[in-house]
């Protein structure tokens, strides 16, 4: 048997070993990589959905938080991974469509290295501040922050990220001068916003909201054009002065490149029914998510284009990597 025919052969058979694999998948655990700590959005949207996601798998899915550097450590990993099924990842929407425009060195590509499976939701951000701060209204905040000017802190979720994006642009548009102090994720940017080590953040609402709703911090505008079913009363940054404003994020189910396409169609038919499902969308709505459950063609081409959208923001607003 010459060489050529050694390897015809042997392509063959893995072929039908990946189509086999595929046929009965998934026959373990599958994992999914959460590029951020525990309590950001895209953790609190992964755990929501994690549980029904498994019933309809058949197989538990484990959740598997591997933050830092705004999402870069969690997306290599699994970039890097088997393109098996097993290891899926959660992207976020400046791990996939910004940091890519201001990191040279990225070890990863959102277009060549993973295979979209499907937009699962989307969040607006909400401003809080600080309760102690002297300011109740985006008004005043500008007003204090121009007698001050260098004086506040705002934190942010990483450089790059959509929530240090949002600031600067509110900075841009206000003409104020706030300090960056850039976090490993929501949860410990949250968590130094309560103690008062920083005073503005612009967060996701998922994170937020429950810390606005037992007084720990101060909802300021909701960065959406219309106001949030689950805050009312808080006014939209557009409604306060800055009428083109509108910022939030999105978190999709990503595979590694290469994963067969039996197993990314299998993926998206059971994510996109359990995102619908009454109880999940209930519990993700009441913090202030809309659930989406898109096609994996459709989040391609989202992806796609978002991408062009922040690379202009970043250009005219001059964010570069740290």
């Amino acid at each position: 048997m010459n060489r050529i025919l050694k390897i015809l052969i042997g392509s063959a058979f893995a072929f039908a070993a990946t189509l086999a694999g595929a046929q009965t998948y998934p026959s373990k655990a599958v994992r999914v990589i959460v590029p951020f700590p525990p309590g950001a959005g895209v953790d609190i949207v992964t755990r929501n959905v994690s549980g029904r996601l498994g019933e309809a798998l058949g197989q538990q899915l484990i959740v598997d938080n591997r933050a830092g550097a705004g999402g870069i450590v969690g997306a290599e990993v699994a970039a890097k991974a088997p393109p098996d099924g097993y290891t899926l990842l959660m992207g976020t929407a400046g791990m996939l469509t910004v940091v890519p425009h201001i990191n040279s060195k990225l070890p990863y590509s959102p277009q060549r290295d993973f295979a979209p499976v499907s937009l699962v939701a989307s969040v607006p951000s909400m401003l809080v501040v600080h309760p102690s701060l002297p300011a109740k209204s985006v008004k005043e905040l500008i007003a204090l922050a121009r007698a001050k000017p260098g004086a506040l802190n705002y934190a942010s979720t990483g450089n790059g990220t959509l929530p240090h994006l949002a600031a600067e642009f509110f900075k841009s548009q206000a003409k104020i001068n706030m300090v960056h102090v850039a976090y490993k994720g929501s949860a410990p940017a949250i968590t130094d916003l309560i103690s008062g080590q920083v005073e503005v953040f612009f967060g996701n609402i998922l994170s937020v909201i429950p810390h606005v709703r037992s007084g720990r911090l101060r909802a300021m505008a909701v960065t959406s054009l219309k106001p949030q079913a689950v805050a009312p009363d808080v006014p939209t940054l557009a409604s306060a002065g800055f009428p083109e404003f509108e910022a939030g994020t999105w978190f999709g189910l990503l595979a590694p490149a290469g994963t067969p396409q039996e197993i990314i169609n299998r993926l998206h038919a059971d994510i996109s029914k359990v995102v619908h499902l009454p109880d999940v969308e209930k519990r993700l709505a009441g913090r202030g998510a809309t659930t989406i459950g898109s096609t994996p063609e459709q989040f391609a081409a989202y992806i796609k284009s978002e991408s062009a959208k922040w690379a202009k923001v970043l250009k005219d607003s001059g964010v570069r990597a740290d």
